[in-house]
């Protein structure tokens, strides 16, 4: 039997953390990671698969970045949800235009078979009661041929070492209230094909991002952005290595 949300300890603790991250944080600043070098890569490599006239939706949108980006792109009908209603409130005084609506990516308030697409982004690694409920989700509500677009972090031996050396330290966020996983290529795909889906693309991304966690020596002035220095050596890295040094994968299947 599949773990319900409620039966997670930490649902609900996450999900207020995230209430607590979205009040403080800026739509403007959100927006602008989505013109930096790796997210432009990665909205190249999904972007085709997204039919422009279908109804999409982007399950736990948190600011909107995504959404907008998508919307400026051309892609009209695309629909924001989110657990923590500061992230709809914060997005809608960016722009009230927005569709958004509040609701769990593990009960949408949409019918059965009546989206084009369904996107998710940085989302399901933070259910400790695993994906599978929300990819159940979503492929009840997709229409036959519609898509899944995932990304999640990668257990990257970056992210191997960072764990091994905070072991019993506190982070930023306690690790008692807030739940964050990484998934491997193999689990990762395991998950999606068994919820039914057909796997259509996976790719490894963000490999310039891996190194901005490793030293300043790769982080350029502003919020998360890497250097030049970075994006030359994640160059290198997705050709050379690139499951090994890749941030977060990036899946794209079919119902």
């Amino acid at each position: 039997m599949i773990p319900q949300p409620s039966e997670a300890p930490r649902y609900e603790s996450t999900r207020q953390a995230w209430e607590a991250i979205w009040q403080g944080a800026s739509v403007e600043v959100e927006l602008a990671t989505m013109q930096y070098r790796r997210a432009r890569q990665t909205v190249a490599l999904y972007a085709a698969y997204l039919p422009k006239d279908g109804l999409i939706l982007e399950a736990g949108s948190g600011l909107s970045a995504a959404l907008i980006t998508l919307r400026r792109l051309g892609f009209a009908r695309v629909i924001g949800l989110d657990y923590a209603p500061n992230a709809l409130h914060v997005s809608r005084r960016y722009d009230p235009t927005l569709p958004l609506t509040a609701g769990d990516v593990h009960a949408l308030p949409f019918a059965g078979e009546s989206l084009d697409a369904y996107l998710s982004f940085g989302v399901l690694e933070h259910f400790e009661h695993g994906m599978m409920p929300a990819l159940a989700e979503a492929y009840r509500v997709l229409k036959p041929s519609g898509m899944l677009v995932l990304t999640i972090p990668y257990p990257n031996v970056v992210h191997r070492l960072v764990r091994w050396r905070r072991r019993g330290q506190p982070s930023a966020l306690n690790d008692d209230a807030f739940y964050e996983s990484a998934y491997t290529r193999q689990a990762l795909c395991a998950n999606v094909t068994a919820a039914g889906f057909t796997l259509v693309r996976v790719a490894p991304t963000s490999h310039a991002f891996t190194l901005w966690t490793v030293s300043r020596l790769f982080r350029a002035p502003g919020y998360y952005r890497t250097n030049a220095l970075a994006e030359v050596l994640g160059d290198l890295l997705r050709l050379i290595l690139p499951w090994a040094f890749n941030y977060s994968t990036l899946v794209i299947a079919r119902k």
